[in-house]
């Protein structure tokens, strides 16, 4: 793996290397040489060298790179698929969804970015006289820092969009996952993305990150709460600006009226998806206890079916924990809440017997907020159910974690589920769905509220926030200001003047 052509995208030096292990035992990962911050300089230093030249291309050459990255990924998809695999554990299905994604993500730009960024005329100071253009700039290099759970999607849909904006971008994926951003590296450069105009680093965090961080123009970090608030103490020292995509504890409500076969099938793919290895996985769910009885019973049967599985390949609902690490912290999290007097209502155990790091698909009950289970996010295949005797009292529940991601609400009557969508305190709601209707709606923004981070990602916010707004403004005729010398109260009779007549045709 060492003469892995894909190598020759990370800038390192330092001589050492990481291993990482695969959670499917059959397989093995390659490993990865380590970066040092003086790396971290050079390829900042190389990324701005790219971006003098690149920041200057042309919308359509592009878009053209965008149309043919998405031909790429689709005709590689099979290796693309075997390497988000072997790096995370997860099921075949999940680690699709990571590469339908992007392509859905790369045709959003294609078509619509050159229109988003576009300069555009704004009302002038005053009318007819002043002509006022905005201008959208590229800010220069883009730090991108990309968890290891959705390590295709979340390094390649914020990079294209950095990319599209006219920026160079310096990636550090997490070193779990590092080969699935490499190969996006070079897909992108296989669609004709110039070389240098997106870099890799690898290492932790606590070293290559943090030089990242202070030397980058902007930032992009999606992980946890607690890494989130030392990035923007960080940017906010520098004066940079930065987007969090942090943690959750996503909750859905389900209404009296709900469909129960339906819902189920929906809370099933909200809950474990990536065997609940996702930002905006559902960790909690409040029922009506009128239908608590009856949706917790078919809930469970349910989750008993889901086939578990640590090979490569199809042929199972949900995959294994990444980490050994993440699948202790799982463990002792569904542990604690026993203790505490939750019940286990099934899962809970630990299953090597299908693969080293697989961890059941978990239900609880009998949880409250006093439980760390219940404030604290497990990012694993666990949630609980809780009654709920009114509205109001759901939705007091499902803002009472500080954090503010993703919600879902499960009912038939649409107007009470824009009703209670209004209340909830959460970048993304999803009506009748647990996370894919907002996940994948590309062209609307997606982010968090609170604890949950700041920025969004996707739709137009996703591609401006990598832009500096500028406003030019042309003065024909009489000037704006008071001339100085002249007579000042004549001066104010005429902008009061000015005032009115505006209002009267209506200009402002």
């Amino acid at each position: 793996m060492q003469n892995n052509p894909l190598l020759r995208h990370i800038v390192a030096t330092s001589g050492d290397s990481f291993q990482p292990i695969s959670p499917i035992p059959t397989e093995a990962v390659g490993s990865i040489p380590l970066s040092e911050e003086s790396d971290v300089k050079n390829a900042i230093s190389h990324s701005r060298t790219a971006f003098e030249s690149w920041s200057y291309t042309s919308m359509a050459e592009r878009e053209k790179i965008m149309r043919k990255l998405q031909k790429l990924i689709m005709r590689q998809r099979h290796e693309l698929l075997d390497v988000i695999q072997r790096e995370t554990g997860k099921a075949r299905a999940h680690a699709l969804e990571e590469l339908v994604h992007t392509v859905m993500t790369a045709r959003f730009l294609e078509k619509n970015a050159a229109d988003i960024i576009k300069s555009r005329d704004r009302h002038g100071a005053v009318p007819f006289t002043t002509k006022t253009t905005v201008n959208h700039m590229p800010i220069g290099v883009v730090g991108i820092i990309a968890p290891w759970n959705y390590p295709f999607s979340l390094a390649m849909i914020d990079a294209l969009a950095a990319i599209m904006a006219g920026n160079s971008v310096v990636l550090k994926p997490d070193l779990q996952t590092s080969w699935s951003a490499l190969h996006a590296v070079r897909l992108l450069e296989l669609a004709g993305l110039p070389e240098g105009v997106m870099t890799v680093v690898t290492g932790e965090g606590e070293t290559v990150g943090k030089a990242l961080v202070d030397q980058a123009d902007y930032v992009c970090f999606t992980g946890s709460t607690e890494t989130g608030r030392i990035i923007a103490q960080q940017v906010g020292e520098r004066l940079i600006n930065a987007s969090l995509e942090l943690g959750g504890k996503n909750p859905m409500i389900v209404c009296k009226d709900a469909d129960i076969e339906r819902f189920v099938d929906v809370a099933l793919s909200s809950c474990f998806t990536s065997a609940g290895q996702l930002c905006v996985s559902t960790e909690r769910i409040y029922i009506d206890r009128e239908i608590f009885e009856q949706f917790k019973n078919a809930f469970v049967t349910r989750v008993k079916e889901i086939s578990l599985g640590s090979h490569l390949g199809w042929g199972y609902d949900m995959g294994s924990i990444t980490s050994k690490e993440q699948l202790e912290r799982i463990d002792a999290a569904v542990k604690q809440a026993r203790s505490e007097g939750a019940v286990i209502e099934c899962g809970g155990r630990v299953r090597t017997d299908i693969g080293p790091l697989v961890y059941e698909p978990t239900v609880l009950t009998h949880v409250n907020r006093t439980m760390e289970i219940a404030r604290k996010e497990v990012f694993g295949p666990v949630v609980y159910l809780t009654p709920f005797d009114t509205i109001e009292e759901a939705i007091k529940m499902s803002n009472d974690t500080g954090f503010g991601l993703s919600g879902s609400i499960i009912t038939s009557n649409k107007k009470v589920a824009y009703d209670i969508a209004a209340e909830m305190n959460c970048g993304s709601v999803n009506i009748n769905e647990g996370f894919a209707a907002t996940f994948g709606s590309v062209e609307a923004p997606m982010g968090g509220m609170g604890q949950s981070g700041s920025g969004r990602r996707q739709g137009p916010e996703g591609l401006l926030r990598f832009t500096e707004a500028q406003t030019v403004s042309l003065q024909r005729g009489a000037l704006v200001s008071r001339k100085f010398g002249s007579n000042d109260k004549r001066w104010g009779r005429t902008m009061v003047l000015k005032l009115r007549l505006m209002r009267l045709l209506h200009l402002r």
